[in-house]
């Protein structure tokens, strides 16, 4: 049995609120393109469903499947565990991730796509831990901003657990 107490930090109803006003801002950025969504497994999945739902259906979705954390510790280390399908050469890709916090993993994948032949490389994520960036990239789309808590729900874990979660929660230890 776990010994974790999980407190709201946010509601499904406002997540989802919020998703469909920043479905049209991105929609908007990409009138008249047919951008790739890049999924960042396994965090992003919960979010990125939920955010395709507005958007253009023909947009195109890929995953890409990253290591970085182990328990609650980032290792400052990207590896690929399972990339893209998708020849990404002359194309706009849209990186969907749960949590921008030490900016590595957002980081390594741009200059990755870029290397690649990508035309340009925007990131979108659920939530934005500013006060955790060791590495200075940007996010140009994103839900919320949240303070230094070890969080977990609408696919983001602890050692794979509480993914399925309706909200955001603050992890505690009891």
């Amino acid at each position: 049995m776990n010994s974790h107490k999980i407190k709201t930090l946010i509601t499904k109803e406002r997540i989802q609120e919020r998703i469909a006003e920043l479905s049209k801002e991105i929609q908007k950025d990409f009138e008249g393109r047919d951008p790739l969504i890049v999924s960042i497994l396994k965090g992003s999945f919960v979010f990125c469903s939920d955010l395709i739902r507005h958007l253009n259906p023909e947009y195109k979705v890929d995953f890409i499947m990253v290591k970085s954390y182990i328990g609650t510790q980032s290792s400052g280390e990207v590896k690929i565990i399972s990339d893209v399908k998708t020849n990404i050469e002359g194309k706009d890709i849209l990186i969907v991730d749960d949590i921008a916090d030490t900016g590595v993993t957002i980081d390594f994948l741009r200059k990755t796509f870029l290397e690649r032949g990508a035309s340009s490389v925007k990131v979108c994520v659920l939530l934005d831990k500013k006060d955790r960036r060791v590495v200075d990239t940007s996010v140009e789309y994103k839900c919320f901003d949240i303070p230094n808590y070890f969080i977990v729900g609408f696919g983001l874990d602890y050692n794979d657990l509480y993914r399925g979660l309706p909200f955001v929660g603050i992890l505690e230890q009891i």
